[in-house]
């Protein structure tokens, strides 16, 4: 699989075992794109439905993510794309700490656009940093 370009990263320090932000990680994402599929077939994206359960293992999907990578307690890697973008996301979680870093391509002038949209605003930034405040929360 073809590596792609980094975007940014942002973390957040959690004060619970593993375990649990694990099992937090992956109830808020599932929680957080459950209604997504009609957004990800609009868009195009490969893969548009989430599997029906989503625990984080290799090969299981959220709309616009599929699991590449999956050490439970340590690492959680979704990769996905669209008419737009290629994209992977991965979290990582470190002693307390818990980081999501984002690696994405926007090819053709479609994609510049879309980049702007998303990245330029601001709003990748948002949702991303919301994401990691819910699984501190939930965890």
């Amino acid at each position: 699989m073809e590596p792609l370009p980094y975007v940014d990263e942002h973390a957040v320090s959690i004060g619970a075992p593993r375990e649990r932000v694990w099992v937090a990680l992956t109830k808020v994402m599932y929680g957080e794109t459950r209604g997504g599929s009609g957004i990800a077939r609009a868009l195009g994206c490969d893969p548009a439905r989430g599997t029906p359960r989503f625990d984080g293992n290799l090969g299981e999907t959220i709309p616009g993510f599929r699991v590449i990578e999956s050490e439970p307690g340590r690492k959680l890697a979704l990769r996905g794309r669209h008419r737009f973008s290629q994209y992977q996301l991965t979290f990582l979680l470190d002693d307390d700490r818990l980081r999501a870093q984002t690696h994405a391509a926007f090819p053709g002038a479609l994609g510049r656009l879309y980049r702007a949209a998303v990245i330029g605003t601001g709003g990748h930034r948002i949702v991303t940093r919301r994401l990691l405040r819910q699984v501190e929360r939930r965890a």
